[in-house]
């Protein structure tokens, strides 16, 4: 007689494939909107004969052309907006802003994607929605539509036919779908955040976390058919959900606190100046050489010249205390 276990595994391992592969032609759809941002073939040639003048910035690896992040053409030049209030004052003596700084935070990201996390219902698809239409650039993607759409069933469907290991072995999938993207803002799942080998996909880019207390959710959800809420007490759930999770949810780079009452413009506009101060306290190793050498009064070309030299020396020393061993 065939197990019934091995039955549920066949359904559960059949339900993941099937989401694994909607997924992907499915995430070629909702980027498909992405190549209206893709230089045309002149445009491209042009670039290509502009880099082509400036040789220290082009090495060819692999086959491929790589543009050296050092280089001062590899620089966006853009600063925080925040620390320079000519950006973001009108001229025109009103209160609205000159430049948007959602526009600006897209260059300094150099198409790093944003991952939206934190419990249910605290505003993760809508924040991101806007955060992605305000950079301009950037493509907005939901976890969960996407699972559903993939699934062909809603998420609390998929709780009741599958279970809640199916679903989080399905939105693995779907995230591991995502993150070989560039150049987009995802809301994930609340419980996302429990699974290790979804932190590694996560860290491939920056991670916010919108913290909203369990009673402020439970204000906005009540009534709705969430599969982990449907218990005697919905709100001491969510609070205990909100305490295992919390260790996870605080490993992320920014944590953004929201009040209620607050709107999601205001929400959209703290993460927006939350990422730009992160960036700035979190520059590449690259930039803090270039801004040594600047503050030293070194030329950075031959700063860089000088270290690369100090290395391939290093590198002799050893070879040579190798043979002599």
């Amino acid at each position: 007689m065939p197990s019934p276990f091995a039955a549920s595994s066949f359904h559960t391992n059949t339900i993941t494939m099937m989401t694994h592969q909607r997924a992907s032609l499915l995430l070629a759809l909702l980027i498909g909107s992405a190549l209206s941002f893709a230089p045309s073939p002149h445009t491209t040639v042009t670039l290509r004969r502009i880099q082509q003048s400036h040789s220290s910035t082009i090495l060819n690896a692999g086959g491929f052309e790589w543009e050296d992040p050092t280089s001062d053409e590899a620089d966006p030049g853009v600063e925080n907006p925040y620390k320079n209030p000519s950006l973001l004052k009108s001229t025109d003596g009103d209160d609205s802003l000159k430049v948007d700084p959602a526009r600006l935070l897209s260059p300094r990201l150099r198409g790093c994607n944003l991952y939206f996390i934190g419990m249910m219902g605290s505003g993760k698809s809508t924040v991101g929605d806007l955060v992605a239409r305000r950079m301009g650039t950037y493509n907005f993607l939901d976890t969960d539509t996407i699972l559903e759409r993939a699934a062909g069933m809603s998420i609390p469907e998929v709780f009741e036919a599958e279970g809640e290991e199916a679903f989080r072995v399905a939105e693995a999938q779907v995230l591991d779908s995502v993150h070989a993207h560039v150049r987009i803002v995802v809301s994930t799942g609340g419980g996302l955040v429990m699974r290790n080998q979804n932190w590694s996909k996560l860290q491939t880019g920056l991670v916010v976390y919108l913290k909203v207390d369990p009673e402020v959710i439970m204000k906005r959800i009540e009534g709705t058919d969430r599969p982990l809420l449907q218990t005697e007490n919905p709100l001491e759930t969510l609070q205990k959900l909100t305490e295992e999770r919390k260790e996870r949810y605080e490993q992320a780079d920014v944590t953004v606190e929201i009040e209620e009452g607050m709107s999601v413009e205001d929400v959209a506009d703290k993460c927006v100046r939350a990422l730009h101060d992160f960036i700035d306290d979190n520059p590449p190793a690259w930039k803090q050489a270039k801004a040594k050498a600047a503050a030293d009064g070194l030329d950075w070309v031959q700063f860089e010249m000088k270290s690369m030299e100090m290395e391939t020396n290093e590198c002799h020393l050893i070879n040579n205390f190798v043979l002599l061993s």
